[in-house]
């Protein structure tokens, strides 16, 4: 009896323990990777903005506006003075006179009123936003994209850099371009041989000199690839033999990044027969074409 109890709190141990990881997992992941970009993008952009803020403030603020109207921090004593040549006599550094004194100071004491308030760190993402945004409607004209093109060209014979840039530019271009759009509808073909059917992405139309050659008419299918659907094959294939799924594009990618685990919900409910009968899938191949 006991190795009876021992066994089946073991089974219901791991059973409950591995539901508990399927439950929890994504959002302790989604949220890892959401801190983990907020990091990468505080240190290496919001924060060089913000020093950059600081000191444009320093340069700019005794030029607008008077000595009695500067904030507290801005005012330098004689004892901070003599207690930062004190400093400086410590360390064994090079005197300095009290102009570059006074600047060292109100430097520091502008850094402790800035890091003292929290909102004044999100400057930097408040910048950088502006900053894109403008990048885009400078970018997005016509002579911006051909000046940008240009960059682009140069920069692809730099050596390295051109090995690395067009992969990060496709795999962008795949996330946040307008390419993504260009997908109409989820089809499965007959590849890579008859009997083995593959989810892929309808394009539009192929090529006009190879319907001529074909003399039939033909669509360009994207195949993405599992785990990273941002790389597959385009196939060309007659436009009867692609059959259109009742699923949406992003349901055919996670499809596919999951390596089939991930199917809609509607057929995870026990419909999966009747969706199958709606698409097609389940009759003879081609007795329901788009």
């Amino acid at each position: 009896m006991g190795s009876k109890n021992d066994k089946s709190f073991g089974s219901d141990f791991r059973h409950f323990f591995v539901r508990g990881l399927i439950v929890l997992l994504p959002t302790v992941l989604t949220l890892w990777i959401v801190v983990q970009a907020y990091r990468f993008v505080d240190a290496n952009i919001a924060e060089p903005i913000n020093l950059g803020v600081q000191k444009s403030v320093l340069v700019l603020a005794p030029k607008v506006f008077s000595e009695k109207q500067m904030p507290s921090w801005y005012a330098v004593t004689a004892e901070q003075l003599e207690t930062r040549r004190q400093e400086r006599r410590n360390l064994s550094m090079a005197p300095l006179n009290d102009p570059d004194l006074r600047g060292q100071i109100r430097a520091t004491n502008f850094s402790q009123w800035w890091d003292d308030r929290w909102y004044t760190r999100f400057t930097g993402l408040f910048v950088a936003i502006v900053l894109i945004y403008l990048a885009g409607r400078v970018l997005g004209g016509f002579i911006g994209r051909r000046l940008y093109a240009r960059v682009e060209r140069l920069l692809a014979r730099i050596p390295i850099f051109k090995q690395v840039y067009p992969h990060v530019k496709q795999v962008v271009d795949f996330i946040f371009g307008e390419n993504q759009m260009q997908f109409s509808k989820v089809v499965i073909v007959e590849y890579p041989r008859a009997g083995i059917w593959t989810v892929g992405l309808l394009t539009g139309d192929s090529l006009k000199d190879m319907q001529k050659q074909t003399e039939t008419e033909i669509v360009s299918v994207f195949i993405p690839s599992s785990p990273t659907p941002f790389t597959g094959y385009t196939i060309t294939v007659p436009k009867e033999d692609a059959i259109e799924l009742p699923i949406s594009i992003d349901e055919a990618l996670r499809f596919v990044v999951s390596g089939g685990v991930l199917v809609p919900e509607r057929e995870r409910a026990g419909t999966i027969g009747q969706k199958a009968d709606d698409s097609g899938l389940a009759s003879e191949p081609g007795s329901e074409k788009m």
